[in-house]
């Protein structure tokens, strides 16, 4: 065992083990202070400190954290249980064991010591052996108490991290690796799941369907890399004029984009439409296949119904088709409605 004499020191001394149980002692008398040192000098794996003046006793224990503190209650200028309190209003020292060391066996004195905070009650000096075996007992304790704690910190800390890559992983699997928006298989759950909530509500549901124009002459033209890069910005233009969060983007195939609008009426999917044709046409990505200073456009095709029991989710999704496939033979670059 190693001590740090009278002096409390907030590093540990030469010659201590990591695993010794650090007891620090804060008692005015000095004699005290070495009467106790001597108790655990030939005990292994303790680690004593001794603190002589009381108003440093919290500053002492907060910086070397001891497993258990051995604490005088009646000394000059400060109260023992005052003292006592002050430990427990440390964050660090709150569950710290506090053995008080009392002169006289006192009902009242030991009661108040316990409420202040207090583990256990000492009449001073105990035999060694009574001491040695207060120590350990409380030690023990408290060390378990900490494990726990870490064990419980450190599972709180792997459910956490599982469910982020449990959140992670369910929004990959909803996700386009290209464009970010939603994939096919999510849009299909979406779409059934708001035609279920429009037909119980009762609630008209919009849809939009839109293709890149011309893209295969442009991809064929420009290259895969900048086809990409058309197709992340025309998602990117879908994500922005997106106006609620119940309103889902897609990447509905290739070059193929949908957007569903739960609530949606027809007049309100059309000028949202409209407003999208015009956003991806004000990217003014070149497509100077078709001809000089032409730009990348889409053509769009709204659809707009209130669910029934007498039809599917497809049946949406075939009215949009019948109105972008009207839009592309009317010219494309324009938005087509087909009322249901």
């Amino acid at each position: 065992m190693t001590t740090t004499g009278i002096d409390p020191q907030p590093d540990r001394p030469a010659g201590a083990e990591v695993g010794d149980v650090m007891v620090l002692l804060v008692d005015d008398q000095v004699l005290i202070g070495e009467a106790v040192r001597r108790m655990l000098a030939d005990e292994v794996g303790i680690d004593f400190h001794y603190c002589s003046t009381p108003v440093e006793a919290v500053g002492v224990a907060d910086r070397i954290r001891p497993a258990v503190i051995l604490q005088d209650l009646v000394m000059p200028g400060v109260d023992g249980l005052d003292l006592v309190r002050g430990y427990r209003a440390v964050e660090a020292l709150c569950d710290t064991p506090i053995i008080v060391l009392s002169s006289k066996e006192d009902a009242r004195v030991k009661s108040q010591a316990f409420a202040a905070g207090a583990n256990d009650y000492v009449v001073k000096l105990p035999d060694a052996i009574e001491l040695v075996a207060r120590i350990r007992y409380h030690a023990r304790a408290y060390m378990a108490l900490k494990q726990r704690d870490e064990a419980n910190r450190a599972l709180r800390l792997s459910q956490q991290q599982l469910q982020e890559t449990n959140l992670a992983l369910q929004q990959l699997m909803k996700s386009d690796g290209l464009t970010g928006l939603s994939n096919r298989r999510h849009f299909d759950e979406f779409l059934l799941t708001e035609w279920l909530r429009g037909r119980r509500n009762r609630s008209e549901l919009s849809l939009l369907l839109l293709d890149v124009d011309h893209f295969k002459a442009y991809n064929d033209h420009y290259g895969h890399v900048m086809g990409d890069d058309a197709l992340r910005a025309v998602a990117q233009a879908l994500a922005s004029v997106r106006r609620r969060a119940t309103d889902l983007a897609a990447r509905y195939g290739g070059e193929e984009f949908a957007m569903v609008l739960p609530e949606t009426a027809l007049s309100g999917a059309r000028l949202l439409a409209e407003k999208l044709r015009l956003a991806i046409e004000a990217l003014a990505i070149p497509h100077g296949v078709l001809a000089e200073g032409s730009v990348v456009t889409v053509s769009i095709g709204v659809a707009s119904l209130v669910p029934s029991e007498a039809q599917e989710p497809v049946a949406l999704i075939e009215w949009a088709d019948r109105a972008l496939y009207h839009a592309k033979n009317q010219g494309r670059n324009r938005v087509e409605v087909v009322p249901a």
